[in-house]
C-alpha cells in the first residue's frame, strides 16, 4: 500500500535510519547515484529494499525516477539524512486507512545541527509534501531546491521529518560552497542581475530575519551558528552571481 523512495549517494552510514523508521512502508526503493564508493546499496538491500544504481541526472530527476518505480498506492519519499518521528509514522498509518479526498500529506521537519534539534530560526517548521497518490505528483523545481507538487488537496499530519543534514562543519560549509556555485549559476540562467549591495546587504538581512525575528537565538550557540552559515550562503550565492554577470 506505501512505497517508500530515497534517493542516496555515500550514505551507509544514515539509509538504515531511514529505511526503519518507516515499518508501515510495504515497499522500499532506494536509488543509488552510480557514483557512491561505499556500502549503501548493501545496506539497503540487507534492510528489504530494492536498490537501482543509476547515474544521477540531478535532484529532480533522480527522485522522480524513483517515483516511476514505486508500486503502492501511495509513495513516500524521504532523503536518506532524514527519518520519520513514531507520531508521524502513526499519523500516516491512521490518514492511509482513510485518506478521503486528500491527493496528499504533509509534516513539519525539524533539523538538527550538531547535535540540537532547530525550533526556531528560518529551519523550522519547514512544513514539507512528502507523500503522494501514485501518479498524482511529481517532483519539480531548480535543483538543488527540490519540491513534490502535488494537484489537489494536500492534509498536514501530526508528528515530523526529523533531519540531520550535515554530519559536521565542515561538511556543512562544503555544501555551502558548492550549492552557492549552484545557485548563483541557476539565477544568472533565468536573467537575474546582482546589485552592488547584494553580496553585503543580503547577508545581514538573513542574518537579522532569522536570529532576532525568527528568534534563531532561543536555540542556543547552535541557532546563531545556523543562521550565520545561512548569511554566508546568501554572502556567497549573491557575489558570484555578481561575478558571473559582470
Amino acid at each position: 500500500m506505501l512505497s517508500l523512495c530515497v534517493i542516496a549517494r555515500d550514505e551507509a552510514d544514515r539509509i538504515g535510519r531511514c529505511l526503519r523508521s518507516v515499518p508501515i512502508a510495504t515497499e522500499r526503493i532506494v536509488v543509488v547515484d552510480e557514483a557512491t564508493t561505499d556500502a549503501t546499496a548493501e545496506v539497503a538491500e540487507a534492510l528489504g529494499a530494492r536498490v537501482i544504481v543509476a547515474p544521477f541526472p540531478g535532484h529532480v530527476a533522480q527522485k522522480n525516477r524513483a517515483l516511476s518505480h514505486a508500486a503502492g498506492e501511495w509513495i513516500l519519499s524521504l532523503d536518506a539524512d532524514e527519518w520519520l518521528d513514531p507520531r508521524a509514522c502513526a499519523a500516516l498509518e491512521a490518514a492511509l486507512a482513510s485518506p478521503g479526498d486528500a491527493a496528499g500529506f504533509s509534516f513539519a521537519r525539524c533539523s538538527e545541527w550538531s547535535g540540537r534539534s532547530m525550533r526556531h530560526g528560518r529551519w523550522f517548521p519547514d512544513r514539507k509534501v512528502r507523500v503522494v497518490r501514485t501518479g498524482a505528483g511529481s517532483w519539480v523545481g531548480d535543483d538543488p531546491h527540490d519540491r513534490l507538487a502535488v494537484p489537489g488537496s494536500v492534509v498536514p499530519l501530526r508528528g515530523e521529518i526529523r533531519h540531520a543534514p550535515y554530519r559536521n562543519l565542515a561538511e556543512h560549509v562544503g555544501t555551502i560552497d558548492r550549492y552557492s556555485r549552484v545557485h548563483a549559476a541557476a539565477l544568472a540562467a533565468r536573467g537575474v542581475r546582482a546589485r552592488a549591495w547584494d553580496p553585503m546587504l543580503r547577508p545581514v538581512l538573513h542574518f537579522v530575519d532569522a536570529a532576532l525575528c525568527r528568534g534563531a537565538y532561543k536555540d542556543g550557540v547552535e541557532g546563531l551558528a545556523v543562521a550565520m552559515l545561512g548569511a554566508i550562503h546568501v554572502h556567497l550565492k549573491w557575489a558570484r552571481l555578481r561575478a558571473l554577470v559582470r
